[in-house]
């Protein structure tokens, strides 16, 4: 479960636990400090990604992730994030399709064109968000959404 800016590792936990009782939990802190709210990956401004930093963080993600699967063997990998913490989901799924099995995108705010290394075919992804989300605009939502089922999610 990745968590939201100015969230921490324990922030999503709960509703992993409740989702997915007999699930072992993995959840990292983000390792970027935004005027002391811990996030994923820099921004340069609201919805404006350091795609450099953005790089960065996926790729020492989709080790993190990785090792803890080898560790651990699961019948299934679901990844979980809210805000910050799906951005930097998607950014994984995006980078490395068969890491997860299924993902949950909470308010995700993708404001680049995704590239997907791989094919999400037969990958589950539930994308949720708010009609009048400040943050993220109703028509990014959908442009994700449209993006994820034409590569088959």
């Amino acid at each position: 479960v990745f968590h939201g800016t100015g969230g921490d590792e324990s922030q999503l936990v709960s509703l992993g636990r409740d989702l997915a009782p007999q699930a072992t939990i993995i959840s990292p802190r983000g390792d970027v400090s935004e005027q002391g709210a811990a996030r994923f990956f820099r921004r340069t401004g609201e919805g404006v990604y350091d795609m450099d930093d953005l790089a960065r963080a996926t790729g020492k993600m989709v080790g993190f992730v990785k090792a803890h699967v080898e560790a651990t063997t699961p019948s299934a990998v679901l990844g979980l994030g809210y805000s910050n913490g799906a951005n930097i989901l998607a950014s994984l799924v995006f980078e490395a399709p068969d890491l997860f099995d299924a993902a949950v995108l909470m308010h995700p705010l993708i404001p680049f064109e995704p590239e997907v290394k791989g094919s999400l075919a037969g990958r589950q992804i539930l994308v949720t968000a708010g009609r009048r989300d400040p943050i993220c605009p109703p028509n990014l939502t959908a442009r994700l959404e449209a993006y994820l089922r034409a590569d088959g999610a």
